[in-house]
């Protein structure tokens, strides 16, 4: 018998004995039954938010440095890197000195790219992360549901101005309001970094919406997060699947150097926080691994002539080789995805260059690691169930910031009352 005949049948034998309300009410609850008993075949939908109940829909904005996606982007790429005076400072001359630089490294910079499959993957890695991020964060997060996906890079296409116009062409803002968290992908906080990306993010907030108030998109700030221990965990797990391809007796002779961005000198002297966080991570990072190895950290990718944090990642590898050391594992403590510092100037140059690549390896960078997925689903949970807008460390610039813009963009996050020192 169908489902439908069993319905009518047993509605029949109901119209002898009660009367035609209670017929049709129990005429209803069959359906109901039987519709429910179907829709254990196939898996529930997911609920969708709707405005009553929910402080959704959530726009979970990744801040990052980008990469040209094409060999044919490089030049636009370095034409802002250069130009950018949080990330590389050249003093009056900016403007003039910037574009000279970009435009003669462009060819060499685009050779570089050719090698590694001819653009950066890093919009590929941070729109994946993003993704799967806001899935997770759709389950455990509901009352701030849907979570949306976007990406500002602050030299690259996403740039922040076609973020913040896609914001609002999707309903953010123009007075309808609505939340949008800012996650840098700078684990460790930086003026040049994290800070250049939130100043941008700043004026283009300025420019599109004008003031706060009401019907303005409400932004809050992910701004560091150098000792995460999903973060930790990720790391240490890549670390120990590369010292497990060392033979088991050498495997505790092996030497971990922890590779992160370099900054001027200037930068650092200024009191910018980061080299002290990326500190953080590599100490939190050997903890977690019980200091099973000799480790150090050194830093990558100095451009120009004045002086910059050492030591260089390629001299220290030269060095120990030279001393006798060539079983080496480098691990790029400050990046959470692929890109050219990894698989060109880590992999091709220092790695290649080093005339060991059998006892020289790399550590596997983040890109899809679950561990480090389920860390960023995790850290946004506990951000958007705190309800602070930003750390209060965001709020004090550095002892010698001379940066008007970086003092108006840290009272707009943090608040006037959490900006210190401005």
């Amino acid at each position: 018998m169908t489902t439908r005949h069993s319905i009518a049948h047993l509605a029949r034998r109901a119209a002898g004995t009660a009367t035609a309300k209670s017929t049709a009410l129990c005429l209803h609850s069959l359906k109901n039954n039987a519709l429910q008993t179907r829709s254990f075949a196939t898996p529930a939908p997911p609920v969708t938010q709707n405005a009553a109940g929910s402080k959704g829909p959530t726009a979970m904005v990744f801040l990052n440095m980008g990469g040209p996606s094409t060999v044919d982007e490089v030049g636009d790429f370095l034409s802002r890197l250069f130009a950018d005076a949080d990330l590389i400072p050249l003093g009056r001359l900016q403007n003039y000195i910037g574009p000279l630089i970009s435009s003669r490294r462009t060819p060499k910079i685009q050779k570089q790219y050719a090698e590694i499959g001819g653009g950066s993957p890093i919009r590929k890695w941070s729109e994946y992360q993003n993704e799967e991020m806001c899935k997770i964060l759709d389950r455990i997060s509901p009352e701030t549901a849907p979570h949306k996906p976007y990406v500002a890079f602050r030299y690259a296409n996403p740039l922040t101005e076609e973020m913040y116009n896609k914001l609002l062409a999707d309903g953010f803002g123009n007075g309808k309001g609505g939340r949008a968290v800012a996650f840098t992908q700078y684990p460790q906080y930086s003026c040049s970094t994290t800070g250049s990306s939130l100043n941008e993010l700043w004026k283009w907030r300025q420019r599109l919406e004008g003031k706060a108030g009401p019907g303005t998109i409400q932004w809050s700030v992910i701004d560091r997060w150098p000792v995460h221990p999903g973060l930790v965990e990720a790391f240490a797990s890549n670390i120990e699947k590369t010292l497990a391809e060392y033979p088991e007796d050498r495997r505790s002779k092996v030497v971990l150097l922890f590779s992160a961005h370099s900054l001027p000198m200037t930068v650092v002297n200024r009191g910018d926080p980061y080299p002290a966080e990326v500190a953080a991570t590599v100490y939190a990072v050997m903890q977690r691994l019980k200091f099973s190895n000799p480790y150090r950290l050194c830093w990558q990718s100095q451009v120009g002539p004045q002086p910059w944090l050492g030591p260089q990642t390629q001299t220290s590898v030269e060095e120990y080789i030279a001393k006798g050391q060539k079983e080496l594992v480098l691990i790029p403590i400050a990046f959470t995805s692929d890109h050219i510092e990894t698989l060109f100037e880590l992999d091709k140059e220092v790695i290649g260059e080093s005339g060991h690549a059998d006892t020289v390896k790399r550590v596997e960078s983040l890109n899809g690691n679950p561990i480090f997925i389920d860390a960023l689903a995790n850290l946004a949970k506990s951000h958007l169930d705190s309800g602070v807008a930003c750390s209060y460390q965001m709020g004090l610039r550095c002892p010698g910031c001379k940066s008007e813009r970086c003092a108006e963009s840290k009272k707009f996050f943090a608040s006037p009352e959490n900006a210190f020192a401005v």
